[in-house]
């Protein structure tokens, strides 16, 4: 194909060529006109000027290499959802080349209300006339789920230069697809690239699930910041809404002796692939323009379940050892951001854990003084959480006041530490338990093992409190004159970490 030459190269030649004539209108040695000038053409053959502007306008016209799109959204249960999902697909202003539907497991009309979208669409765009076929495929019952799913698509798509993975619940922006393509499409040493994710709040219609949500939001800003910072560098490629390039699943294939980019030994299959990615030498970003909105957990029983898988999947790939197909890789670069959070989750139970517990004790034996200073944490959280909100690129008021009032965060992440030990105790106990299937169970409103935190930490604090009550009165005053000095050094360092974040500059970047 031949090489392409702009307008506006040719604008710069000429202004060139002007620029580099002397005072008597003759051009100077270094300013002679090159072979692209059509002054050059008129100096060799006078004959040729008048076809050399057609030429070049013919170049123009030449059509530019447009790289193919397959998208792929493993459909799971979504009727409610897979409409908008097609419309805001159909939106975009570059369509995929082709939007296959992998219908697996469904006991829902997703069928049907994919099917009527099934076929060739054709839109305008700014660029141009654009065509996408949609195909819709009910792949039956699949013991594999997503991960199946994700495989029988990539098998329909792997000829084309890139998979655009899209979750059934995701709607983008209208530019989202556009933006990712042309950033992957920018740097052959991109495996892989990410929307920034924000979770959709409309169509909240309880207390708990707009607390939830806020909580949701508020927690995938702080991790897609804190992505952005670090040289745009995405420790995990959500299957929400990413674009992988086949190249480089096909050399994950190669180098994992996979025979599907997608395994299902990890409860976490988009953070085992983009590990894999990453160790096949290519790049796992973030985009810095491109935006999605995906759907969130609006109960305890489906966050918990959510929260737990992720949780327990992190940690069977950050801990050593060989765990049947699964090996863990502690000293993986894109697993530091994860133990970051980890010890993060590990220093905030200690502190509140302590606080409860050093203020139950002085308020039992009339023992406690209040210090202004112990004011100061909860002012450092405040500031962070509005600077969170603040860098939200769709904030709004719910989003300020779940910041401001301090408590619905506070409840928020005594939420987390719920599933985070709870995490860590299912990983260290070896059950054998199907996560996925326990979060599909979830969703449909069964299950109790939510309530397990709760019930564990009220159990803790009566354990504590009958411990308590059989100490005699000096070794009481002994462990709170010990325990309040060590959480207060610790709430200092903490403190003061929090006040870097507040400080630290965003760059422009809105999460």
């Amino acid at each position: 194909m031949r090489p392409r030459r702009s307008g506006a190269a040719r604008q710069r030649g000429s202004a060139l060529n002007a620029n580099a004539t002397g005072p008597d209108g003759r051009l100077t040695e270094t300013a002679a006109p090159g072979p692209a000038d059509p002054r050059y053409v008129r100096q060799q053959d006078p004959h040729l000027a008048a076809y050399a502007d057609q030429f070049l306008d013919e170049v123009d016209a030449i059509p530019t290499y447009r790289p193919t799109v397959g998208c792929v959204i493993p459909a799971y249960n979504e009727a409610e959802t897979i409409a908008g999902v097609l419309d805001a697909l159909l939106q975009q202003t570059r369509l995929p080349d082709a939007i296959h539907v992998i219908v697996n497991n469904t006991t829902d009309d997703s069928v049907e209300i994919a099917g009527h979208y099934a076929g060739p669409h054709t839109r305008m765009t700014s660029t141009g006339e654009q065509n996408s076929v949609i195909y819709v495929h009910d792949i039956g019952k699949n013991p594999d789920k997503k991960v199946g799913a994700l495989n029988y698509g990539y098998s329909l798509v792997e000829t084309m230069d890139f998979l655009l993975g899209v979750d059934g619940d995701t709607t983008p922006e209208p530019d989202a697809v556009e933006r990712l393509v042309d950033e992957i499409a920018s740097d052959d040493r991109i495996g892989g690239i990410s929307a920034i994710y924000s979770i959709d709040d409309s169509a909240l219609d309880s207390p708990v699930a707009k607390f939830l949500i806020a909580g949701q939001r508020a927690q995938f800003s702080a991790f897609n910041m804190q992505n952005l910072l670090k040289g745009r560098n995405m420790a995990v490629l959500g299957g929400q809404f990413s674009v992988f390039s086949t190249q480089a699943l096909r050399d994950v294939m190669r180098d994992s002796h996979q025979r599907t980019p997608w395994v299902n030994d990890s409860e976490v299959e988009d953070s085992l692939l983009s590990l894999q990615i990453k160790s096949a030498g290519y790049l796992t970003k973030i985009s810095s323009r491109a935006r999605a909105h995906v759907g969130g957990m609006n109960t305890l029983r489906a966050l918990d379940a959510q929260q737990v898988k992720w949780n327990f999947g992190a940690i069977d790939l950050m801990w050593p050892g060989q765990r049947g197909d699964t090996k863990g890789q502690p000293f993986h670069p894109n697993l530091r951001l994860r133990w970051f959070e980890h010890v993060s989750m590990v220093v905030n139970i200690v502190t509140r854990l302590m606080f409860v517990l050093l203020l139950a004790g002085s308020l039992s034996i009339s023992a406690f003084v209040f210090a202004p200073w112990w004011l100061i944490p909860p002012v450092a959280a405040i500031l962070l959480n509005f600077r969170v909100a603040r860098s939200m690129a769709f904030a709004n008021r719910r989003d300020y006041l779940f910041a401001l009032l301090l408590i619905p965060a506070e409840f928020y992440m005594w939420i987390r530490m719920g599933h985070f030990v709870r995490a860590w105790l299912k990983f260290f106990s070896r059950q054998q338990t199907d996560n996925w299937a326990a979060q599909a169970k979830a969703e449909r409103g069964k299950g109790t093992a939510y309530l397990y935190p709760f019930l564990t930490l009220l159990v803790f604090l009566g354990g504590c409190t009958a411990a308590w009550l059989q100490l005699p009165i000096a070794l009481q005053s002994d462990l709170l004159a010990i325990g309040w000095p060590i959480l207060g050094i610790i709430t200092v360092l903490q403190t003061a970490w929090m006040m870097l974040k507040v400080l630290r500059r965003y760059r422009g970047f809105k999460a």
